[in-house]
């Protein structure tokens, strides 16, 4: 338990070598990789995003907070025993709609659902509605993220969430929306299913 308390109490501080040193120790008293990722990096990582809704934290820290669990979770994921799929966690599909090249707050989303083992696809920046509808037919996933930082650029979401009900696939996926300047009233008003303010409630919403 030693080691477990000691992920969780110092991911914040960044030390990489450190937590994946704890994670071999704790390995190594025969502890379960399950324990390991639900008593000590995610209890670290939920510390970290606590701190960062309240002004305690700052971006880097969740970034490398993130990026360590990430490493963690190289080394725990082919020791850990597959799951049944009813426990299986969402799979999304992320991308910045077309026109926009932002990806600072796309890929903070992206790593705080994969240190929480969500499967994220990325479909990276200038996304166009043809782009996103392609690989929701072809990937199937829960969720499709959308990301804008451009007030003249939100107009995407409403042609990729169009272009979903054209090709017969909007009822099979559920849309998040996001960015600065989008509001819970503009994503209702454009058909999405759901509007986080930031990377902490998404990654809560959906891990």
């Amino acid at each position: 338990m030693y080691e477990l308390e000691k992920i969780r109490t110092e991911l914040i501080d960044g030390d990489e070598d450190a937590i994946l040193g704890y994670v071999e120790e704790a390995l190594q008293e025969q502890m379960e990789p399950k324990a390991i990722l639900e008593q000590g990096l995610l209890p670290g990582m939920n510390d970290i995003a606590d701190k960062w809704a309240a002004g305690e934290a700052f971006i880097p820290e969740v970034l490398i907070g993130a990026k360590i669990m990430n490493a963690a979770m190289e080394r725990l994921e082919p020791l850990m025993v597959t799951e049944e799929k009813a426990d299986e966690p969402p799979r999304v599909i992320f991308g910045t709609v077309q026109g926009d090249l932002h990806d600072i707050g796309k890929n903070l989303c992206m790593l705080l659902l994969r240190s929480q083992g969500v499967s994220v696809l990325d479909l990276g920046v200038d996304v166009a509605p043809e782009t996103f509808v392609e690989a929701v037919g072809t990937h199937h996933p829960e969720y499709l993220c959308m990301s804008s930082l451009l007030t003249t650029t939100m107009d995407g979401f409403e042609k990729t969430i169009e272009a979903l009900k054209e090709a017969g696939l909007r009822d099979k996926v559920k849309v998040a929306v996001g960015g600065a300047p989008v509001t819970p009233e503009y994503a209702k008003s454009i058909g999405a299913d759901l509007y986080t303010e930031d990377a902490v409630q998404l990654s809560r919403t959906l891990g």
